[in-house]
This record gives structure tokens, sequence and C-alpha cells, in this order.
């Protein structure tokens, strides 16, 4: 077996390194944390505490771009009891980031439950020259978030037999595929669900100063593309040189790794098809002058249909070829086929849509009590009046998300906690909501490999102890650390550059408001 550091040997316990007490220590800590529908319910309890308190004392702020004084307004006073009641369900069903997220996951979900996604990234890097074996690997890691959560479960345990088929160590192949998939979570070549879903909640925090704030879920585009192209060769260069030797040679059974069949070739070739047909229809509706997803009145393309609609867009885009790929296979037989599928692909998201229900309320409470435009405002007048701002403010910002990820795993629920205070206040500052998400996207990513808060961390354990059983926690964080540490000193010198550049961030996403 492989011979890990951290691991003990019979008879010789081995003390845990000082950086191992550390992590257990964090997870400890992070057990005792409570649910995050809990976390959203305490908060939501005390806001509305708090906007009693505040409003009660008169606490107020001076807008500082319309000079109209905003008070805390007290939600637990008759009028506010009455907004409570008569707005819980309009905020629920007006929550923007339900609607996108369930949407997108019919066809996601789908193309999950047929096999589709296995298929593809299994026959996409058999297929590959030996010598571009791992930066496939990576590169379908990183267009993996994609599929949502899909990539997490599917390509770890696949790179790991690809490696031992190569007679390298599985375990650097399943913790370079799991580091990446998570660790570059937000990087991406083409818009996925996590655009629309993170993006909700920087719209909503936005418009508590610009009501008028309108923008699209692929405001930080250019910069995930960017970001795809610097992570695949850090995260090559940390398995090849870091990884593997401190690994050494694995001495254990391997699994062999089956080869598509042919019925997964046909169906994989059908969905091809069909993907490539709706994207020319697509890009048909797009590319020509005057093109009926074009903006009627400007004929531009970053405000226009096309933007709005990229969410319905992004469902057809998965459905339409699991559709083909499931009949073609022979996943589905009929139509009772293809509702089973999607009802089953659905039924994972009740976790989901509960969490949306308290966030909701809570994001809602959070602005009717006017508290996020007043600590925006102060916090923005405190920061200036320190000299803190620019990319250091930022750079402050990335550290501090970090580490709460390390305790709080799920990027929709931290920002759901963060986006209604910093959006707002470095709004205030003069910066566009585009930088203040990708700055939080880049936290919440370089983390995610170390947490064991995240749930696909567990199944990674899972997978590890079936080439080493005595594999523990400290280990594999030990094993995956390397890339989080990379990841967070190239992705900052990324966003460094972009920022003291003014570099556009995506279509609409600007480093500065204009």
């Amino acid at each position: 077996m492989t011979k890990l550091a951290g691991v003990e040997e019979l008879g010789q316990p081995k003390k845990p390194s000082f950086f191992q007490r550390v992590l257990n220590g964090v997870e400890k800590a992070g057990n005792k944390l409570p649910d995050p529908v809990t976390l959203f319910a305490l908060f939501t309890v005390l806001i509305l505490i708090a906007s009693a308190v505040f409003g009660m004392l008169g606490t107020s702020a001076v807008h500082p771009g319309t000079g109209e004084t905003i008070k805390v307004v007290n939600l637990l006073n008759a009028e506010g009891i009455r907004s409570i009641v008569t707005t819980l369900v309009p905020n629920f069903t007006g929550f923007p980031p339900l609607g996108l997220v369930l949407v997108v996951m019919l066809g996601v979900g789908l193309a999950e439950s047929t096999g589709l996604v296995t298929t593809f990234m299994k026959t996409t890097i058999l297929n590959a020259p030996a010598k571009i074996i791992l930066p496939t690997i990576l590169l379908i890691a990183v267009l993996g978030n994609t599929a949502a959560d899909a990539a997490q479960v599917v390509l770890p345990p696949i790179a790991a037999m690809i490696f031992a088929a190569l007679g390298r160590n599985p375990i650097a192949g399943l913790v370079a595929g799991y580091a990446t998939v998570t660790g570059a979570f937000s990087a991406n070549l083409i818009v996925s669900m996590l655009d629309p879903l993170i993006f909700g909640f920087t719209q909503s925090s936005a418009q508590m100063i610009d009501p008028s704030y309108v923008g699209n879920p692929a405001i930080n585009w250019y910069f995930l593309i960017a970001s795809t192209f610097v992570l695949i060769p850090v995260a090559a260069f940390v398995t090849t040189k870091i990884v593997e030797p401190r690994l050494g040679t694995f001495q254990g059974e391997i699994e062999k790794l089956e080869k598509t069949t042919p019925e997964e070739k046909r169906g994989l070739l059908w969905a091809a098809i069909t993907l490539a047909a709706y994207t020319a229809l697509i890009l048909w509706l797009v590319v020509p002058e005057n093109g009926i997803l074009r903006d009627p009145e400007t004929n531009g393309i970053i405000v226009s249909p096309f933007m709005t609609g990229i969410v319905p867009i992004m469902l057809f885009g998965f459905l339409l070829p699991a559709l083909a790929y499931g009949f073609a296979s022979g996943a589905l037989k009929n139509d009772k086929d293809v509702a089973e599928h999607l009802t089953k692909a659905m039924s994972g998201m009740g976790g989901y849509i509960v969490l949306a229900f308290v966030a909701a309320q809570m994001i809602a409470f959070f602005g009717m009590s006017n508290l996020g435009p007043i600590i925006a405002i102060k916090g923005a007048a405190f920061l200036k009046g320190i000299g803190f701002e620019g990319l250091s403010l930022f750079l402050g910002f990335i550290v501090i998300a970090a580490l709460i990820n390390l305790l709080i795993a799920s990027a929709s629920a931290k920002w759901a906690l963060l986006a209604p205070v910093f959006v707002p206040m470095f709004m205030l500052m003069g910066y566009d909501p585009a930088v203040t998400q990708v700055a939080y996207r880049v936290a919440d990513s370089i983390t995610n490999p170390i947490t064991p808060m995240l749930a696909y961390f567990a199944i990674l354990l899972t997978f590890a102890k079936k080439y080493d059983k005595n594999i523990g926690i400290g280990t594999l964080i030990a094993t995956l650390l390397p890339y989080s540490i990379a990841f967070a000193i190239f992705w900052i010198i990324l966003f460094s550059v972009w920022f003291l550049l003014g570099l556009p961030l995506g279509p609409g996403g600007a480093i500065m408001l204009p």
C-alpha cells in the first residue's frame, strides 16, 4: 500500500503534526455548527431583534448619493408584524435564485440520471493521448461544475482508476480530480448553473443601494475563462511535482476501468449531434445582425434577451442532449421514463428549497429593516476614513471569506449572508457588484478542497479507503493542502492584475461603477 505522511504504522503511533492538529480543531468546531437552515433562521431572528432595538433608538444614515435620510424600520411593532405576515409567501416565490436553480436543474439532473455526464467524462478522458491525460482530467474537472455537483462525485474515482491503469498512484488521481473540481469551482469556459445562483444574491443586494441595478449571470465570465487557463497548469504541477512524489508507489490491488459500451457510445454520439444542432440554432438567433435574441432597440448582446434568458437556454442545452442520449443508449424507453428521471433529479432539490425559503425571509427582512444600507453607508465611511480601500480591501475580503468557507462550505449559503452587507458597502465606495462577486468566488473556491464541511469530502474519504483502509482525514487534507495553497497564490495574483489594470470581468461586469 501507499505510505502516506501522517498515517500511523502498526505498533508505532505517530504524533499528529501541528498542521494536522489545527485541521482536526477546525473539523471539531465545524461539526458543532448548526445546520445552514438553522443558521439562517437564527440570523433572521437576530435581524428582527436588531430592527426593533435600533428602530427604537432612531438609528439612521444619510445616503451619499441622494442625500436621503434612511432610518431603521422596526419589524416587531404592529406595522412590522403585518408586513412580515403579508410578505412571507412573496418573499419565497420571488426569491431570485430559487427559480433560476430549479429550472437549470431540470436539464442538469436529467443529464446526470441518464448517465450522459458519466459517459462524457469517461469517454473524453480515455480517448486522450497519454501525455495529455492529466491536463485532460483537470480540464474536465474544471468544466465539471457546469453539471453542478455531479463532477465532484463522478470524476475523482474515474481519475483514480485512470491513474492506476497508467501505473501511477490512484490516490494521486483521486485527489487531483477532487481538488481541481472543488478548488477551481468558479472557473469555467462557459456560463454554468453556479453563475445565475450566485448572481441572484448579488443583484438583490445591489438593489438595496440602486433599485434600478440590473445585470446578468455572466458578469464574471471573462475572468473565469482566464482562471481556467491559469489553474489547470498549476494543478498539473502540484500533482506531478508535489503530490505524487509524496505518495510514492502504490502496491495495492487495482480496479479495472471499464470502457464505454456500444450503447453508451451511440448515446453520446446522438447527444453530441443534438448539442451541435442546438448550439447552431442559438448562434443563428444571436450572431446575425438583428438576431431574434439581440436587444430589439440597440441590437446589442450584453443587455439582450439572450443574456436575460441564459437560464432557459442552459436548461435546453442540457435537456435536449440528455434526451437524445437516453433514448439512443436505452436508458430511456418512453415518456414515462423521462418523467421518472426528471422527478428523481428534482427530488434531490428538497434541501435547497427549504434553505431557499429561510434565506429568502432573512434577506427580505434585512432589506425591509434598512439595516443593510445603513451598515453599508457607515461601513463605507469608516473604511474610507482609515484609508482602507482599493486592492488591499478586496484581498482582505478574500481572506475572510476563504476562512469562513472552512466552516460553512455552501457557496450560496455564505453569499446569502455576505452579499447583503459587502455588495452595498463596496458599491458606496464606487466598486461594481461584479468585482465584489468575483472576489467572493475566488475566496469560496480556494479552501473548498481542504474543508471537511463540504459534503463531498466524506465521499472522497470513502473512495480513498478503497485504496488505503488506514487513510484518515488529516492525511487526506494534508495531501489536498498543496492545491489550495497553489490555487490561492495564483488566483490572487490573477485577481490583483485584473483589478489594477481595470479589465472588464464579463459582459456588463466591471471593476468600478460608471
